[in-house]
């Protein structure tokens, strides 16, 4: 009896010895402290140690090979079978649970990209740094830089159920993609035949008691003007403008916000004093993504000596209007004029007027809300970003939105007709498609039953504005029979992102039991 204890603690020793080795092998390889434990009082566990893990290795889009290896490594070190695709995304598999071997594969399905969004004072390299997440209140948020839960907290709750004993449940395939922010890349190349599920649960939304069965169909509109460097007029100055503090936040999901656009607020103040001041512009560097709202800009303008006071008096006019306009939406915004080192030139008249016209009548925001689904907007296009590119290149980008197909290439075409008016080069990405409603989905019965048995209330049930991979899907695979849920996240896409602890639990509850209910 003591030999047989004997065995069973040195057994248990280097059980753990080897399991501790494997994970400062992950931590070393990933960079990840082992140390690094804040979110670990925080419930669901072990969900949240995961999305901790998750936050420590760097995956921008595009960039995604150490969250890759990261997961695949996740995959060998607990026996399940993993493989990846051409293109990059990764399919991981978990046997059924005793009892559930003839239940529908359930595919849950995230992406393993982030939005890569800091403030401007921030210093962080998102290609090699790793996310520092806090909790503030009853949130988890990062410090000055995007959490990376759009879509970090829906690969955590994968990892959970792969490594559940408890959960009950049929087949698993969780199904990873690439590049999912900057252009649905992963979703675009997946094959026929890379998966055998039925059913597929999207854990990419971010409005905890709400359940998805559709969303908008995108494209973008991108605009290039060529310019001519001129030198810089005798007796100038150079000032620089900038506009920063603004909320920004994501193009599909915050569009109808009222939340202000940083390219908007600042060509505004340019348009209107152009043409009585003389004044030249050298830069114009505005936005960043697509499927963010531009929450900072700044311009370099050169003007007379003689004009710097009546350019400060109407900028100090234009501030207090502007503030004013955005009091209630935006009371963080700022508004800065301040002389700067003279540029090495700036560019001709003709262009700028072109692309300070184009700017001012290029839209943003809301075009039409839907006749289809009470308070949901239907078509709409964000003035994504406007950058002066090395050599003799302005790029503007511009994303549209619809549930309706025809709808969103009509608002590429507003745009495009707006641009084009003003002598720019004007070319659209392929898009990709919506996700038509399906009230009588089986999976949405199952999930709002589950969430009505845990919760006592009935979820809300509609189709979401910002666009998801699930449209994609359906080419490939046209009998899935898909829904979308997830935890309360807001100012997703911005340095303001945050992830709602309480709603984080009742989303794995939820998930748990929906897993459980499809048989």
């Amino acid at each position: 009896m003591i030999l047989k204890d004997s065995l069973i603690v040195k057994m248990t020793i280097i059980r753990n010895w080897f399991q501790n080795s494997i994970h400062f092998f992950i931590f070393a390889i990933y960079n990840i402290s082992p140390d690094m434990k804040i979110l670990e009082h925080l419930n669901p566990q072990p969900l949240f140690n995961y999305f901790e893990q998750i936050c420590q290795v760097p995956r921008p889009s595009k960039k995604e090979e150490k969250i890759r290896q990261f997961l695949l490594d996740f995959a060998k070190e607990n026996n399940l079978f993993a493989k990846t695709d051409d293109i990059g995304n990764v399919l991981i598999l978990k046997q059924a649970t005793s009892g559930y071997e003839s239940a529908p594969t359930v595919i849950l399905q995230t992406h393993m990209d982030m939005v890569c969004e800091k403030n401007s004072d921030k210093e962080f390299d998102f290609d090699n740094d790793a996310i520092e997440p806090i909790i503030d209140d009853n949130w988890v948020k990062a410090t000055g830089t995007t959490l990376g839960a759009d879509c970090g907290i829906g690969i955590a709750a994968q990892m959970a159920v792969l490594t559940s004993s408890k959960i009950k449940h049929g087949p698993i395939e969780c199904l990873i993609t690439v590049d999912e922010e900057t252009g649905l890349t992963g979703a675009f190349a997946l094959q026929p035949g890379f998966l055998s599920g039925s059913v597929l649960l999207n854990l990419d939304s971010e409005d905890e008691g709400e359940i998805f069965i559709g969303c908008a169909g995108g494209i973008d509109t991108l605009a290039s003007f060529s310019y001519k460097k001129e030198n810089i007029p005798e007796n100038s100055i150079a000032l620089k403008l900038s506009v920063s503090g603004l909320l920004g936040g994501h193009s599909g999901d915050d569009i109808h916000k009222n939340r202000g656009n940083a390219n908007k607020i600042l060509n505004r103040f340019l348009w209107s004093t152009t043409r009585n001041n003389n004044l030249r512009l050298a830069d114009f560097n505005g936005g960043n993504l697509r499927n963010a709202i531009a929450r900072e800009a700044s311009a370099i303008i050169v003007i007379p000596k003689s004009k710097k006071e009546n350019i400060s008096d109407l900028f100090e006019k234009y501030s207090n209007e502007i503030r004013f306009e955005f009091e209630i939406s935006e009371p963080g915004l700022k508004l800065v004029l301040e002389e700067t080192e003279m540029p090495g030139f700036v560019i001709d008249k003709n262009t700028q007027e072109k692309l300070i016209n184009a700017v001012s009548a290029c839209p943003h925001g809301v075009l039409e809300m839907s006749t289809r689904m009470e308070g949901m907007v239907e078509t709409s296009t964000n003035l994504a970003s406007v950058k002066f590119i090395e050599g003799d290149k302005i790029f503007v980008t511009t994303s549209q939105r619809s549930e309706i197909e025809s709808r969103k290439y009509m608002a590429a075409e507003i745009v495009e007709s707006v641009f084009q008016l003003a002598g720019a080069e004007v070319i659209h990405s392929d898009g990709y498609p919506g996700w038509a409603p399906n009230p009588d989905s089986e999976v949405l019965k199952t999930t709002v039953g589950s969430y009505e048995k845990l919760f006592g209330v009935k979820p809300i049930v509609r189709s979401i504005h910002a666009g998801l991979e699930c449209g994609l899907f359906l080419e490939k695979y046209p009998e899935l029979d898909m829904v979308s849920f997830g935890p309360t996240i807001r100012g997703a896409h911005s340095p303001d992102e945050r992830l709602n602890i309480a709603t984080t639990e009742k989303f794995w509850k939820h998930l748990v039991e929906v897993l459980e209910n499809i048989n």
